[in-house]
Formats: C-alpha cells, structure tokens, sequence
C-alpha cells in the first residue's frame, strides 16, 4: 500500500510536469483525484488495512494529495504566466502607443483665466469673496434703497432662517459688487491716519438670481473692476474699457457707454461694443452696430461712506459684467443659448 501511494504520487507529478494548459492539467487532477479516482481509490482500500499502518498510512495518502493539489496550482501559475510573456513577445514596441482622450479646461473657464490675465497686464489683482453673502455687502452698503426689486425674494435666493443683527439676512450673493464693499472695508482697516493704499480689484465668482432662459442661468459668472484713488476720472474709466475690449475681442472692436443709472455708480454707464460681426455698421444680430456688454460707472459718494472712505479725498470708477455674456459675444462662437455651456453634450464642448 505504501509503494502504491508513493508510484501514484511520482506518476501525477510526472504528468503535472508534462502538461500544456489548464485543460490538460483539470483531467489530470480528476485521474488522481476524483471521485474515482486512482488515489481515491486507494484510500477506500484503508479500512482493510490493519490497524497498527492505518493511521500510517491515512497520513501518508493526506500528503500524497496535498502534493498533487499544490503541484496543480503551481503548473497553473507558471503556464499562465508563459501565456503573458508569449503575448509580451509579440507586442512591437516600436508602434506608436494609443493615446488616452484627454480633456480640456471648460469653455467658461478659458474665459476667466483670459480675462484674468488682461487685466493683471494693467495691474489688477484678482480677489476672491464669500458667494454665500450677507444683505449689507449684497445691498445695503451699495446704496440699494430698501423697496429695490432686486431685494425681493422672487429675484434673489434669500437663506431661510440665517440673519445677523448687523448685517441682515443672509443670501446667495446676486453680483459681484459685494466685493467692492469688502475691498474698501479691508482698506479702510489698514490704513493709517485716513490714508488708504490705491485699489485696483478684479472679483471673478458664480453669482446666483432666480432667471432661465436663452441668456440667463440660475447659477452664472460675473467679474468686478474696481479702482480707488485720488483723481480718478472717466477718462481713466473708458480707457480701460478700451483696453479690455481690443484685448479680449480682437483690435477692431471697439466700446462706447451711454448714461444710465446703477444704485451704486454716479453717474452711470451701460457698456457698449461693436458688433463683430458687421464691424458696427448694423445687421441682423445687433440692429444698430452695437451689443450690450455690461455695467459701469463713477463709484457713488454713498458707497465709500458705507466703507469709510472720505469720498472728498478718494473716489473710483467700477465695471461689471458676465463672464458668459463676454464669451458669447467672441468672434466665431455663435453661441445662441446660453444654457448650452452648462450641459454635458460633449458634441457641443469638445468644440471648445
């Protein structure tokens, strides 16, 4: 029984060794160890054995089948790994790989590193203040009147239950111009004996108000000029419209404003550029050679009072527009909805 158990083991060895796949190796495994077996087999014969070379015996076949099954798994292994380093011998190194899809920066992101860096040529710094405000920064500081439709609930996102005792409620923040107010306070609070250092701010963030339609989102992006100082004037104002203009729309584009009224400008501005395209003559899209682009202005007396700043020593000038209407009045785009930019058709942003 013994020599028996031990020819048994040497010969699945010997065939282990001789495989060639997984196939081969699974018929050899229930030669030997299946329910019938040739090492089954032998160990039915165990209870004929006598007892004093039974246990001897039982250990011996437990071991012999132990060293088949483990043998197996090793065969395994080794010609699955011959399989790999066969496929590896055939990989031509010297094709060109396939390249991963890469993505790209969003199409409203582009536009604020733009704008961002027109700007900072001219010497704007780029801030970045709470888009989750309170009333005063939002409103009040800006000279809104209490009675403004823009403080009605069914124009802006008011957050129910949060108030402050100073401050007033509190609400997704509407504009950017919040940011003026923070700005010049923060001046203010280090300054020395009533002399502020001069500002020049840009505050590009999501601004958020109750519309949806072709050329408004609930959620959307604005960036905020502003400048402080001793004798700023309009000239200085439309200069850098000018400036922003030719860089952002291309040399031939120009800009204009006309009178207006801000609650937080005096006086005020609406921002004008001409069309791209009928280079201001007048077409189909612009009717009359212009496209509205935003606001601006002088910054009102009221609102530097608000900061404290002495609006007999300082004054300044502050603009402010979309960044998705910028975008959509580049040359080429022909943007016609606005709420395309926010989707995910990538058939539309991976022109972009």
């Amino acid at each position: 029984m013994e020599n028996e158990l031990i020819n048994l083991k040497n010969n699945a060895l010997s065939l282990i060794l001789e495989a060639e796949d997984e196939k081969e190796l699974e018929e050899i495994k229930l030669q030997f160890l299946g329910r019938s077996g040739k090492l089954t087999q032998a160990i039915r014969k165990l209870p004929k054995i006598d007892i004093e070379k039974r246990k001897e015996l039982g250990v011996l076949a437990n071991e012999v089948k132990e060293t088949i099954e483990a043998s197996v798994d090793e065969k395994k292994k080794q010609l699955k790994k011959g399989i790999l380093m066969s496929k590896i011998r055939k990989i031509d190194v010297t094709n060109p790989g396939i390249k991963p899809q890469i993505g790209h920066l969003h199409l409203v992101t582009q536009a604020i590193s733009e704008i961002t860096s027109i700007f900072e040529k001219i010497g704007f710094v780029r801030v970045r203040y709470p888009e989750v405000e309170w009333d005063w920064y939002a409103f009040e500081a800006l000279n809104f009147p209490k009675d403004h439709p823009a403080r009605d609930d069914w124009e802006t996102f008011f957050i129910d239950g949060a108030s402050h005792k100073k401050y007033g409620p509190m609400l997704l923040t509407p504009h950017t111009s919040s940011g003026q107010i923070r700005e010049m306070s923060n001046a203010v609070k280090s300054s020395v004996s009533g002399e502020i250092s001069p500002i020049k701010m840009l505050n590009i963030a999501k601004c958020y108000r109750r519309q949806s339609d072709v050329s408004h989102t609930p959620m959307f992006h604005q960036f905020e000029g502003l400048a402080i100082d001793k004798n700023l004037s309009i000239v200085n104002l439309k200069g850098v419209l000018d400036y922003f203009v030719k860089s952002y729309f291309g040399e031939k584009r120009v800009s204009r404003i006309r009178p207006y009224h801000f609650e937080f400008t005096e006086p005020s501005f609406e921002v004008d550029v001409s069309c791209g395209v009928c280079n201001g003559q007048g077409c189909s899209l612009c009717k009359d050679g212009w496209l509205e682009l935003g606001g601006a202005g002088m910054v009102h007396p009221n609102v530097l009072k608000n900061t404290g700043i002495d609006p007999d020593k300082f004054n300044g000038f502050a603009f402010g527009w979309g960044v998705e209407r910028a975008l959509m009045m580049k040359d080429g785009l022909e943007i016609d909805d606005l709420r395309l930019i926010y989707s995910n058709k990538l058939e539309f942003l991976e022109q972009f």
